[in-house]
């Protein structure tokens, strides 16, 4: 569901106006009802008025009886009577005019009194006899609803202000908690904790919030992987530029004692390209890793790639062979023709630099349902299983040594671990997959039974397999 946030955030405001507006009803309700009878105290008081009453009248008479109101008329300052039910008063009292226009007895003390009404109502005491009524008009301070006025103020005011405060309360804590679980893990990693993640201490929830911290998680994520990547390439660049400017200043001291100077001079251009190609393709390297270049603009034909590659390869190679078998043709589409050539490059390459003089590196191409398989075999010394991942790391060599014997000639170097660290990011860049392999030599029975075992210390590794899986039509931009 959409905007479940919304839908959530809609559904308790109903709700909690539902349940205030009954609250509030209610409540006014019940406490007006509780409020619209006699205090017991009072009840007390006019039933032993009519006691009282009944027992002066019946033993002394209407003459004391009358004095027996008077007292109570002058104490409770309200109109009082004793009458029969042919409505003819007793004690020489009087009927009140409303009273007996409207022809009726007073009500009974434990009945509800309206409080809307301004007048007090008549209370009645029967006597024994049921035909003899006490009647008393209510005294006002017995009339209930005295705090009716701050009462509605408080159900109407008071009591809505603070349902209406908690609800409020209730929907900051729902939508900010999580957004100050995201703001504590966006202060902690702009602090430089790259490991903050919002999604650690989040509560359980399903709504827009959530999408948020995971796109704040993705986000550190993405960029914590960066920043460490370019502080392993910026130390090893460093490091890597250490020995050639170390090289460089002992080939100007030659130059300047005049020691040399022919292989001083070569050294500084061997130096210089060194560095230049160095510095190239970190640049390179960097650029894929930080940009997510898309690089799926081009339409070529796959065969003739590494064909122009392979040609290029073996003049600069001429000791090695290099077989290719290919179909005549490879189309594919929304690829990249430069970054794919200069992956194929590289790994090429790379295998003839660790192939003996006079052996073989092999280049296949094959197609499998929407994809094309490359494969470029050597007959180098392999790699040990625990580095086959470690060899598309930046700045990886397995022999650290470099080649130094002829500082003019490129094709002698050792390599800075670069090249197939860029080829693995500019393969991932068309949307193509690469990974690496031992070749082992199954001619050899032991090493063949050693190989499907999956025994390696008893199998002969004769060479590294890479295998590249190209999308016939791709369409991916590049992410780390």
């Amino acid at each position: 569901m959409k905007n479940k946030l919304l839908w959530r955030l809609c559904a308790f405001i109903a709700v909690g106006t539902v349940l205030l507006f009954w609250a509030i009803a209610w409540l006014t309700n019940h406490t007006e009802t509780s409020m619209s009878f006699l205090d017991k105290a009072h009840q007390e008081t006019l039933y032993a008025y009519g006691k009282e009453a009944e027992k002066i009248y019946l033993e002394k008479g209407e003459e004391a009886l009358a004095v027996f109101l008077k007292e109570v008329r002058t104490k409770e300052n309200t109109w009082l009577a004793v009458i029969n039910s042919e409505m003819t008063t007793l004690a020489d009292t009087k009927m009140l005019d409303e009273f007996a226009d409207r022809f009726q007895i007073g009500r009974s003390p434990e009945w509800k009194v309206h409080l809307y009404f301004s007048e007090n109502p008549v209370m009645e005491v029967p006597f024994v006899d049921d035909n003899t009524h006490f009647l008393i008009q209510l005294p006002q301070r017995m009339r209930p609803g005295s705090l009716l006025l701050a009462t509605r103020l408080a159900l109407q005011i008071a009591l809505p202000l603070i349902i209406l405060s908690l609800l409020s309360f209730m929907l900051y804590r729902h939508v900010m908690t999580p957004l100050k679980q995201l703001e504590r893990a966006t202060k902690d990693f702009a602090d430089g904790n790259l490991e903050a993640r919002a999604m650690a201490t989040m509560p359980e929830r399903n709504d827009e919030l959530t999408t948020l911290a995971q796109t704040f998680d993705k986000m550190a994520q993405r960029t914590s992987s960066l920043i460490y990547n370019q502080r392993s390439l910026l130390a090893d660049l460093s490091h890597e530029l250490r020995t050639p400017l170390a090289r460089i200043d002992m080939a100007i001291d030659f130059v300047e004692q005049d020691i040399n100077r022919e292989q001083a001079l070569s050294r500084l251009r061997y130096e210089a390209s060194t560095m230049r190609e160095l510095v190239e393709d970190t640049l390179t390297f960097a650029w894929l890793n930080t940009e997510s270049p898309q690089l799926n603009s081009d339409d070529f034909d796959l065969v003739e790639l590494i064909n122009v590659i392979c040609e290029d390869a073996r003049f600069e190679y001429p000791d090695r062979t290099l077989c290719v078998s290919t179909p005549e043709c490879a189309s594919i589409e929304k690829s990249s023709q430069l970054a794919l050539g200069q992956a194929l490059e590289n790994i090429i390459r790379n295998a003839l630099r660790h192939t003996p003089q006079q052996s073989k590196v092999s280049v296949t191409l094959v197609s499998d349902n929407n994809n094309y398989v490359i494969t470029v075999t050597d007959e180098g010394t392999g790699v040990p299983e625990s580095m086959l991942d470690a060899i598309f790391e930046p700045f990886f060599r397995v022999d650290k040594a470099r080649a130094a014997k002829n500082y003019v000639h490129a094709a002698k170097r050792s390599g800075f671990g670069l090249g197939l660290a860029l080829a693995k990011r500019q393969i991932a860049a068309v949307g193509g997959d690469i990974s690496a392999c031992n070749r082992v030599n199954k001619d050899d029975e032991q090493s063949n039974n050693a190989y499907l075992n999956k025994d390696a210390s008893a199998t002969k590794q004769t060479g590294l397999m890479v295998t590249i899986t190209l999308p016939k039509f791709s369409n991916v931009a590049f992410a780390n």
